[in-house]
């Protein structure tokens, strides 16, 4: 019988190389994920004059850094949401038992930005058709959800899903999920402004920035799009 290790030496390179890179990405992750830093239930009652929002879409720091960019939102938190659990921590969470995803707590200015508006953004800067996985990360914690603070949100929510699906964005099934917003734990504080605090980080490198390009770039189309159907 062949040996094992003789079966990886005759593998391609390219796939080699996508295995070294996916295990430096993971050592990465953990790396930061051992400092033992406490989480805090927010409140979800925003400041006089703002709204505020909750995605799930896979990593925070790419959702934080995506959300933060955008004009009329005035802040953006990463944490916890959409679980069972009281006071997650990072490593509980990526345990897949908690019940929670990586969550990003928007908070808005509404005379400047809708919720409606906000959704487009949601699904347009993630693969909302990849179940329980985003790009190189696996597992519940990074699957795809949309929080609602109302009926009305909910209504909005689903009405912006059928205008992408209308649109063939992506050209499987949506799978995201829909939850009401009950509770949202802050993550630990070394997670907050990650890109801006570690912009030379490998996953940073490899996943964050071209993910935000990708979506600059797909989300102009798409606003480009609406403006001459009008």
């Amino acid at each position: 019988m062949e040996s094992v290790t003789k079966k990886f030496r005759t593998l391609p390179l390219s796939i080699l190389a996508f295995v070294f890179v996916f295990a430096l990405l993971q050592f990465q992750c953990q790396r930061f994920s051992e400092k033992k830093i406490e989480t805090e239930k927010l409140s979800l009652q925003p400041k006089e004059g703002q709204k505020l929002a909750a995605f799930a879409e896979g990593c925070f720091w790419c959702s934080e850094h995506i959300f933060e960019s955008i004009p009329g939102v005035t802040e953006v938190v990463s944490g916890y949401a959409g679980g069972h659990t009281k006071n997650p921590n990072y490593e509980l969470v990526n345990t897949e038992t908690t019940g929670h995803a990586e969550t990003v707590l928007v908070y808005y200015d509404p005379s400047k930005i809708d919720f409606a508006e906000l959704c487009r953004i949601f699904f347009l800067s993630h693969d909302p058709t990849t179940f329980h996985r985003q790009g190189p990360d696996e597992g519940s914690s990074y699957r795809s959800i949309l929080f609602y603070s109302s009926e009305l949100e909910l209504k909005i929510a689903k009405s912006i899903q059928k205008e992408i699906e209308k649109k063939q964005i992506w050209k499987n099934p949506i799978v995201t999920e829909y939850q009401e917003l009950k509770d949202f734990y802050q993550a630990e504080s070394y997670h907050q402004n990650f890109i801006k605090n570690n912009p030379n980080q490998s996953y940073v490198q490899a996943v964050s920035i071209p993910r935000y390009q990708e979506f600059q770039s797909r989300y102009n189309l798409y606003r480009k799009s609406l403006d001459e159907s009008k």
